[in-house]
């Protein structure tokens, strides 16, 4: 699932990119342009870290959420001129490898889907103080349709699917970090449990260079992890019920919104290793 796979056609232009303005003068000082997008990355994932937290119901409590809102835009704006702007720019110094590449395809599309749910739904949320208005509503779930669309070409996609892994561990802390009272250590105690059989099983069970009967439980475990970690984010945010911040859905947009731009991180990452 490249860009190559959904438009053909375009391989001459793409192939002939690195030879436009600016391309041939971004392409000597890549390495530069490229912290400019991990910086930018860095402003916008930690700005929507702060605002999303807030609508599940931790971090910045003694604020409101249109406060928290009002103060973190314009680093959000920067955020995501930062990306856009670098991206464009050292996307065409290297048009061809990234034409060919699944993980960019998921880094595309996690891209949109971030800026559809942090301007469209947890933006309208926060502005809201955690309710959810129609508007909300209808940027979440198309916001949401990109996402998933991101995820399935994650996980289906050979080579860059252990990145996976990535936005799972994201997951666990972030509801490890929102989770409280005693369900926190029985959701904790069983991360520790999981991870320890994971190892015994990929490192003791099963020879480190069997990828043949690695991959299966590899992609067992993830399975697994997934159900423990979404599954007691779930009953979590129906437990609570109805906070200052918002309710169930709030809490999910917020959820969601954080692990979109960890799944543009990590694709990001993975555009190098494959």
């Amino acid at each position: 699932m490249t860009p190559a796979h959904f438009l053909p056609g375009l391989r001459p232009w793409v192939e002939n990119l690195v030879n436009v303005w600016p391309a041939y003068i971004i392409k000597p000082q890549f390495a530069s342009w490229e912290v400019l997008h991990i910086v930018s990355l860095v402003i916008l994932g930690g700005t929507s870290i702060l605002l999303n937290l807030r609508l599940i119901g931790v971090g910045l409590t003694e604020e409101t959420p249109s406060e928290i809102r009002r103060n973190l835009r314009p680093w959000i704006h920067v955020g995501v001129v930062g990306i856009i702007l670098s991206g464009v720019l050292i996307g065409m110094a290297n048009a061809e490898r990234l034409y060919d590449s699944a993980a960019f395809t998921v880094k595309m599309a996690a891209l949109l889907a971030g800026i559809i749910l942090t301007y469209g739904a947890s933006g309208l949320t926060a502005k809201a103080d955690g309710r959810v208005t129609p508007a909300a509503k209808v940027f979440f779930l198309l916001g949401m349709a990109v996402f998933a669309f991101a995820l399935w070409v994650f996980v289906t996609s050979e080579l860059i699917n252990p990145g996976v892994f990535h936005m799972l561990t994201a997951a666990a802390l972030i509801v490890l970090f929102a989770t409280r009272g005693p369900i926190r250590w029985v959701y904790l105690t069983g991360l520790i449990l999981l991870i320890v059989a994971q190892f015994v099983a990929t490192h003791i069970v099963i020879k480190p260079d069997d990828y043949a009967r690695l991959d299966p439980v590899n992609i067992a475990f993830a399975w697994v992890f997934a159900v423990w970690i979404f599954g007691l984010a779930g009953f979590q945010l129906f437990a609570a019920g109805r906070g200052p911040e918002g309710g169930p859905l709030s809490k999910t947009i917020g959820y969601a919104t954080i692990l979109v731009w960890v799944t543009a991180a990590a694709a990001g990452r993975w555009i190098a290793f494959a």
